[in-house]
């Protein structure tokens, strides 16, 4: 029997959400569901095996609080330290690489900050606030934004400082957070897989890639069943097993956009 795909099912924070008989609950960050990422994969997996998958798509910080709060079977996210932080404390029994791809930062296209003629991306965001250029952050405890914060650390630069004027936390998602640099015209950090899945750019283009600070690992855990006794372990293994085994790490290489391969493929062993 076959079972229908259910995506960015509209999330209550305040209620939480359980795996019943029947599905397990993926609880992934907006990337992933942006991209269009499950929409293709899903069906095969379902095909396969007869489980169902509910994605619940939320900021990575958001979907690690879900996970600590037993809202859920599988976390699937990019921020690893944070990943291995959950590990440790019991809520996830193990975390494996999945795939990876990369950040990318970008701006109006008459890019007043001149961050087109810098090599790197901390000599890009250094050159955002001296310019004291509009930046969308998304503001939201997500990989991206715990991506965002170090590289400014990096730069030197605390744009915290400059809050409310042209550094503004959107509070958002990446697509939302995508809408409003394009309505500002401002600068902002994406993955390049939002990015390329994203219709309206306007005049935004990107200005800085490459450095190898901006690389992207998505990881994948088990929520720990001894410490949520609701979790759905077993179908929840099939879940993982699949997406680390030689067809789901095929379907993620087989997903393109505009003939674009948007993520690669790098679990252990495959």
């Amino acid at each position: 029997m076959r079972f229908p795909i259910f995506l960015a099912l509209a999330l209550t924070l305040s209620a939480p959400v359980r795996a019943d008989d029947g599905f397990i609950v993926v609880q992934s960050t907006t990337s992933t569901r942006n991209s269009g990422l499950y929409d293709a994969i899903l069906p095969q997996f379902t095909e396969e095996t007869g489980i169902e998958v509910r994605v619940v798509a939320v900021g990575t910080g958001q979907a690690l609080r879900n996970a600590r709060n037993c809202d859920g079977d599988v976390l699937l996210v990019h921020a690893r330290a944070a990943e291995e932080a959950f590990v440790a404390d019991g809520y996830g029994l193990s975390r494996a690489d999945l795939m990876y791809n990369d950040f990318v930062l970008v701006g109006p296209s008459d890019d007043p900050a001149q961050v087109a003629g810098t090599t790197g991306i901390a000599p890009a965001l250094a050159a955002i606030a001296d310019a004291r250029a509009p930046f969308a952050s998304r503001g939201d405890d997500s990989g991206t934004h715990k991506k965002e914060r170090t590289l400014w650390t990096t730069a030197r630069v605390d744009p915290s400082d400059a809050s409310g004027t042209w550094y503004r936390e959107t509070g958002s998602g990446m697509g939302a957070t995508l809408n409003i640099a394009s309505g500002m015209n401002a600068y902002t950090l994406t993955d390049r897989a939002t990015w390329i899945a994203f219709s309206n750019r306007g005049d935004l283009r990107i200005l800085s890639e490459g450095d190898p600070a901006l690389f992207n690992q998505y990881g994948i855990i088990a929520i720990n069943p001894d410490r949520c006794p609701d979790v759905k372990a077993a179908p929840a293994r099939v879940f993982i097993d699949w997406l680390l085994s030689k067809a789901g790490q095929s379907a993620i290489a087989a997903y393109r956009r505009d003939d674009r391969q948007l993520f690669f493929p790098n679990a252990k062993g495959e």
